[in-house]
């Protein structure tokens, strides 16, 4: 029986694939425990430097499994502690969604948490935890307006329906829209091109760029000052 999440590496790269088609990649208590594997051992092992996160068959992640409900732990899938928000927030590393498919709820919510997303053309977004009766957990409610604006994040998460990835460009919320075939090797050219650079750089950046997006432009603006002058005295070059 194969597994519920892939995973490869490769030059730096790790594929995180999302592998139950079958049931449209929804999330189950296995699904969940292999991702939480899968996502600390990208933030554990020094070798890897970026990750791309797909599914696999026509979706990216339909959300919840509802007919696990009753039987899994989805709040706790390994037994101890772990959630993805942590999780996410613990990785040093960017991960890079490419999203083949639909999108819905959970399954959107996992996309929105990736640093920016790689969309098909066949891809849609949908947060639908208002149609399900579902209250929001894994960020949806505070990702998605810093996406795509309040406005719209209202308008999606209000109504329930789907957005396609002509529209999601179009708002920001994918950074490519590409053909089917060629969306996991895009993503894995960028993932690749972001592993080639200076590896002291790249958390650096990424954590300065999260942090500062949270503040007003002038709090930023000062936190990238003072980080600038720390790095300066830890490389030598400023003496006070």
């Amino acid at each position: 029986m194969e597994k519920p999440v892939l995973y490869e590496e490769k030059n730096g790269v790790a594929l995180i694939t999302l592998n139950r088609p079958e049931k449209r990649n929804a999330i189950s208590q296995e699904l969940l425990a292999h991702l939480y594997d899968a996502l600390e051992r990208v933030a554990e092992k020094e070798s890897i430097r970026a990750a791309v996160l797909t599914g696999a068959g026509p979706a990216f992640c339909a959300g919840l499994d509802l007919t696990r409900l009753a039987t899994d732990n989805l709040m706790d899938p390994r037994g101890d502690g772990s959630d993805l928000l942590p999780l996410v927030a613990r990785l040093a590393k960017p991960l890079i969604g490419a999203v083949n498919g639909a999108a819905m709820t959970g399954g959107f919510e996992l996309a929105l948490n990736c640093d920016f997303l790689l969309a098909s053309e066949t891809a849609r977004f949908a947060d639908t935890h208002v149609k399900m009766g579902i209250h929001p957990g894994w960020g949806m409610s505070q990702l998605l307006q810093r996406k795509v604006g309040l406005s719209r994040a209202l308008q999606m998460s209000l109504t329930g329906d789907f957005l396609d990835a002509p529209t999601a460009l179009a708002w920001g919320l994918v950074y490519e829209v590409l053909f089917p075939e060629a969306l996991v090797p895009r993503a894995l050219e960028i993932a690749g091109r972001i592993a080639e650079n200076n590896q002291e750089m790249v958390p650096l950046l990424k954590s300065l760029l999260e942090r500062g997006s949270l503040l007003p432009t002038d709090q930023a603006m000062e936190l990238e000052h003072r980080e600038f002058r720390a790095f300066l005295k830890q490389k030598g070059i400023l003496k006070t």
